[in-house]
């Protein structure tokens, strides 16, 4: 017995940095080429048209201008955060520039969906509404066990519906069937709390909020009854965690107490709406998730392309994400375009990201339109709210804290950070990224909820000390690249500052005032001034926002 108990702490110590290992060597990879051409069934032609007719008329109709296009680096930037959670390496913007052909954005799109990176970045944002971001190391294991599983299924392209079927009706233990950390995150001691499970259902895959029917009839919408709440609960009544993991005990039966009495009394599965959809054979989460995936059902597609146009843009189409209002409202039919079109195309969430960018909104500059006749260069405040309600100009939204240090990162390195990259640079990443998320103050599952910037934030971007290190002056930083590489060229040395960390060329009046800090500089003082400019741009209001 001694000496297991000498053993067994250092069989987990090296577990624990075998783990720590295949974290940081899986953690984001790239390398990817540009594709010749855009595949076939990304083109997304159709939806793109329609949703262009429907934008259209409802800037016609409210008399809105919309702003003007975005500059394609500016777009880019927006494509890298929102799918790799960091801003293009300056090695890739020159990429992108040396790029001429036709519809390059929609080819980069493809690109950075094949990139690996992609499904790791996409697979956290998702899963958040999925598992939550609870914090304990037994939880934390659960949801990197699950994360990576949605990984493969991202991706793989796997149809959304068929990724619902399998964590609805997963079985077999959460190392082996990772799928099962969707119901076992509602495990309590032994027991599998159903109400959580069905209350995360509908929030989840139907953008439904119906929490609040638990005790009595939604208070504010008369649509969600108890019963309705009750009834999906009873579904998850049959699973249970055991030593051989999740599975059903097709007997067990949901029971609800009346508080008010005492009393008990069973209650059978039932669906709120839809009853025609719901299968009459099979088990009932199999019967469920019949349901939930009908084609018929079109909260569910209006659910995860709300969600996901949230997580391009920042802010979801129809907030808060998980309580639209029903099908065929005119405020959302966007949404309904898009679903449409999402449910002939097999479902694919690649498909889906490839229109919502190539949609019209997601193209325009985050400065709304102002008319020659103005008084002012500006929109009156109640006027941009309606320029931004009209989705007439890119909302400027602020960055999350794994966007913020992502960007800070990619720019301090020339090239892009990927599975080729550097150990101690991936090391870097991964153990800075931990940190910094921690102290810049995660949303948790609310993070597509509005948020506002905090004075410790902008102090852990000014004096925090992965800042100080990444702007250092250094043999692998892009300080010292870009001071080495444009000795004898201020222009192009502050437009290489500006574009990794901003995604666009510096104005006239920034030309002006930066380059004479680089003026006449060699050597050391040369990489002193890069080091100043990189430091006024993390600590830049636009840095930290998606524009």
């Amino acid at each position: 017995m001694k000496v297991l108990r000498r053993v067994i702490p250092l069989l987990l110590v090296v577990v624990g940095l075998l783990a720590l290992v295949q974290a940081i060597a899986g953690r984001p990879t790239g390398d990817i080429a540009t594709p010749l051409r855009l595949a076939d069934r990304f083109a997304a032609d159709d939806s793109t048209t329609r949703l262009d007719e429907w934008f259209q008329g409802r800037w016609r109709d409210e008399q809105i201008t919309p702003a003007a296009p975005a500059k394609e680096t500016t777009v880019l930037r927006r494509l890298s955060l929102a799918l790799h959670g960091t801003v293009p390496s300056l090695e890739e913007l020159r990429q992108f520039e040396a790029d001429s052909g036709e519809r390059r954005l929609e080819r980069w799109t493809q690109r950075l969906l094949d990139d690996s990176r992609y499904a790791t970045y996409f697979s956290e944002r998702l899963g958040r509404a999925l598992v939550g971001s609870e914090e304990g190391p037994f939880l934390a294991f659960r949801r990197d066990r699950f994360h990576a599983w949605l990984s493969e299924q991202l991706a793989a392209n796997r149809p959304w519906d068929q990724i619902v079927t399998r964590l609805v009706t997963a079985r077999g233990l959460p190392t082996g069937e990772p799928a099962t950390n969707f119901i076992t995150i509602a495990q309590i001691d032994d027991e599998i709390d159903e109400e959580v499970l069905a209350g995360r259902t509908i929030r989840a895959f139907l953008g439904q909020r119906i929490d609040c029917a638990q005790c009595h009839d939604h208070f504010f919408d008369p649509r969600w009854k108890q019963a309705h709440f009750e009834g999906l609960a009873a579904f998850y009544a049959p699973a249970r965690f055991s030593p051989l993991g999740v599975d059903d005990n097709l007997k067990a039966q949901f029971e609800v107490t009346d508080h008010e009495n005492g009393t008990s009394r069973v209650v059978e599965p039932q669906v709120p709406f839809g009853r025609e959809w719901l299968p009459t054979e099979g088990t009932p989460r199999r019967r469920l998730a019949k349901w939930l995936t009908d084609t018929r059902n079109l909260r569910f597609d209006r659910a995860i392309v709300n969600r996901v146009w949230g997580l391009m843009f920042g802010r979801p189409f129809s907030s808060p994400v998980d309580d639209l209002p029903d099908p065929d409202d005119p405020a959302t039919r966007a949404l309904d375009l898009l679903a449409e079109d999402f449910r002939s195309h097999r479902r694919e969430l690649k498909w889906l990201i490839h229109a919502i960018a190539a949609s019209p909104p997601f193209r325009l500059d985050s400065r709304p339109h102002v008319s020659n006749d103005s008084q002012t260069s500006e929109l009156s405040p109640e006027e941009l709210r309606r320029h931004e309600e009209a989705w007439a100009v890119f909302p400027l939204i602020r960055l999350r804290p794994e966007q913020v240090v992502g960007a800070m990162l990619q720019a301090a390195s020339i090239k892009t950070i990927d599975r080729h990259s550097h150990l101690f640079t991936r090391a870097l990443r991964f153990f800075g990224e931990q940190d910094f998320v921690q102290d810049y103050g995660d949303l948790g599952d609310e993070e597509l909820s509005e948020q506002t910037g905090t004075i410790p934030q902008a102090l852990l971007r000014m004096n925090g000390q992965l800042a100080r290190d990444l702007i250092k002056a250094g043999a692998f930083g892009a300080t010292t690249s870009i001071a080495r590489a444009t000795q004898g060229n201020d222009a192009l040395c502050l437009k290489s500052c500006f574009e990794v960390c901003l995604g666009r060329n510096p104005s006239a009046r920034e030309q002006a005032v930066m380059g004479g800090w680089l003026a006449d500089t060699r050597g050391r003082r040369r990489e002193m001034a890069v080091e100043d400019i990189f430091w006024t741009l993390f600590n830049s209001p636009e840095f930290s926002w998606n524009h």
